[in-house]
């Protein structure tokens, strides 16, 4: 099994068919945690090894509750990945936040439910720390991407992370925007929170398919499913010149999460 893999991409809606990768192989593994959402798809782009899994299996079949996004992370980790990129659908919660643009989540609040958050286990304590728990070189990277593609990017965002598969009522779209919070999703946690625990390097290029319901027009999944269609040529372009933009050398903090943080 290939142990050489450097960069992991998490595909969402729409991104799993991204054709990326030559000389692509699916690979599929199991995990102490059990199997990973799908085969991943490993193969070279522009001279670096890449993985690229879908979290909602590539027929879109997982809800974002149902994902084992411990096995996913522990697969990665298994190929040897140290940087994750994690595109993802994200609901606006301010108005200049706009559907078809991009959003850069750096702080989160979880709202999720039933899902396993750590690695952690009896016989085994680790209290990471997650106070900036998105990489600040792949976001570096993104914004500049971005910036240079010529498209809109909300930096600084604070994602809220919401159990699904329904989406929020009125009064917690509002309640959620009395945080300040930015944008609002369900799938970015845990996965960012174990990649921090495997000592990967994670960070998401999101984006905003629509306005949360504190806008007064429900949400639906077809309207979601429409901005993302849009989005697809957007985002691959940016994942195209973000792969080539990371540093091969981390300069990060990422791949020490675990140095006392272990009882």
């Amino acid at each position: 099994m290939d142990k050489d893999v450097e960069i992991g991409i998490f595909g969402g809606t729409g991104i799993y068919d991204s054709g990326l990768l030559e000389n692509p192989q699916e690979i599929n593994m199991d995990t102490p945690y059990g199997k990973p959402s799908d085969s991943i798809t490993v193969g070279i782009f522009n001279g670096r090894k890449i993985a690229f899994l879908p979290r909602h299996g590539k027929k879109h079949t997982i809800p974002p509750h149902m994902i084992n996004y411990r096995a996913n992370i522990w697969a990665f980790k298994e190929l040897g990945v140290s940087r994750i990129i994690a595109p993802s659908a994200v609901g606006s919660l301010k108005e200049e936040i706009e559907p078809g643009h991009f959003a850069l989540p750096t702080q989160f609040l979880d709202f999720t439910k039933s899902r396993i958050g750590s690695f952690s286990e009896e016989g085994r304590v680790i209290h990471i720390s997650v106070a900036d728990p998105f990489c600040p070189e792949i976001q570096d990277a993104i914004k500049k991407v971005v910036k240079d593609q010529g498209d809109n990017i909300h930096e600084n965002c604070t994602y809220v992370c919401i159990e699904g598969p329904r989406f929020s009522t009125k009064a917690e779209s509002k309640f959620y925007r009395s945080t300040d919070s930015d944008i609002i999703g369900m799938t970015l946690v845990p996965e960012c929170q174990l990649a921090r625990e495997a000592q990967i390097c994670y960070s998401s290029i999101s984006t905003v398919t629509d306005y949360d319901v504190w806008a007064e027009k429900p949400v639906t999944a077809k309207e979601v499913l429409e901005t993302l269609g849009k989005n697809v040529e957007r985002t691959k372009k940016i994942l195209v010149d973000l792969i080539e933009m990371i540093p091969k050398t981390r300069g990060c903090s990422c791949a020490k999460a675990l140095d006392e943080a272990e009882f």
